[in-house]
């Protein structure tokens, strides 16, 4: 099996995402975790949008920097972006001209989804912002189906961080329906929900649950640090998530964002690096980065851009490697 100081393979099956010589390169470095959340990779301008670590503004409250990435030129170009989105978070492609990003929000401002331009001045709306009156907690990633519906989970980290009142809902996972605005609470029973992503089929939901990590940093061994997966099936015409199971729990950190390629193959962001699941739950190997990486997003042709906070990698698979969401 291959394996050296950054790809460990775990299975004989590792070796074929890996291809003949796999590679790690450092494209941006910062002197702030500008590198946590979203990755959202624009196939046709080859950029990619990223959001920060909570940091602060001058008077000392919270915020979160979105920056692009412009990947055309090397050396790459990061730009800082200022899109009305308060305490901005996870995000997801949404048509060829926008993406969609987690609000967290802050005291005085809703969290939820909202729209943002991929093209200046980068104009941003908000999609939805509440569950029938009842503000969200701090939405925090998001995913959209074939049919054009959005689901996104919603726990309390923001409350625990001290930037969002005290919840009035509990830590669940949402579907909406843009074009009507209808929304359903789809899964419960998580102490904080996270990452979100279909199988290339879309007959099966991964959903990550970090509750081992306190909003505060701490840490609680006792606390689940999984991955569970779940059947998409339909009843009375309409989806529900049934036949919860886990599909894995991680033996570093905590499994935050989480990606599928086109093979099945569940990716997820943990405290040493991306670990790789076959579809039957085998760790397969693990892509180790120095501090780990919150989340990361396929690119094209086996490319990852993983989010290591003050960094940002560009991680080369086989180039028969597809992420599943854009398929390329």
């Amino acid at each position: 099996m291959q394996s050296n100081e950054t790809f460990h393979a775990h299975d004989e099956r590792f070796n074929a995402i890996l291809g003949t010589g796999p590679t790690i390169e450092l494209l941006v470095e910062k002197d702030y975790p500008f590198a946590h959340e979203a990755g959202i990779y624009v196939a046709a301008t080859r950029e990619l949008f990223i959001t920060s670590n909570k940091c602060s503004n001058s008077d000392g409250s919270p915020m979160i920097q979105i920056t692009r990435v412009g990947l055309s030129s090397y050396p790459v170009t990061a730009e800082e972006i200022s899109p009305d989105i308060p305490m901005g978070n996870g995000g997801v492609n949404w048509g060829p001209e926008h993406a969609l990003i987690c609000s967290q929000g802050t005291m005085d401002k809703p969290s939820g989804l909202y729209s943002m331009s991929t093209q200046t001045p980068y104009t941003s709306k908000l999609v939805k912002g509440d569950f029938f009156g009842r503000p969200f907690n701090s939405v925090n990633d998001v995913v959209v189906h074939s049919d054009g519906s959005i689901w996104f989970t919603d726990p309390t980290y923001g409350f625990e961080q001290g930037y969002r009142p005290k919840p009035a809902l509990p830590s669940q996972v949402y579907r909406l329906k843009p074009e009507d605005g209808s929304i359903r609470v789809v899964a419960d029973g998580f102490g904080h929900p996270n990452g979100i992503c279909f199988s290339p089929d879309e007959k099966t939901v991964y959903i990550t649950d970090t509750d081992k990590q306190n909003g505060d940093g701490t840490i609680d061994d006792r606390k689940a640090s999984s991955i569970y997966a779940f059947d998409l099936s339909i009843y009375h015409k309409e989806p529900f998530l049934t036949n919860r199971r886990l599909f894995a729990a991680t033996d570093a950190g905590i499994p935050d964002g989480i990606k599928c390629d086109l093979d099945g193959n569940v990716y997820s962001g943990c405290g040493d690096g991306i670990h790789v699941w076959s579809p039957g739950g085998v760790l397969l190997g693990r892509i180790r980065i120095d501090g780990g990486a919150a989340n990361f997003c396929f690119g094209k042709e086996g490319e990852i851009f993983a989010l290591n906070e003050h960094k940002l990698w560009r991680v080369q698979l086989g180039g028969h490697v597809k992420g599943a969401l854009l398929g390329i």
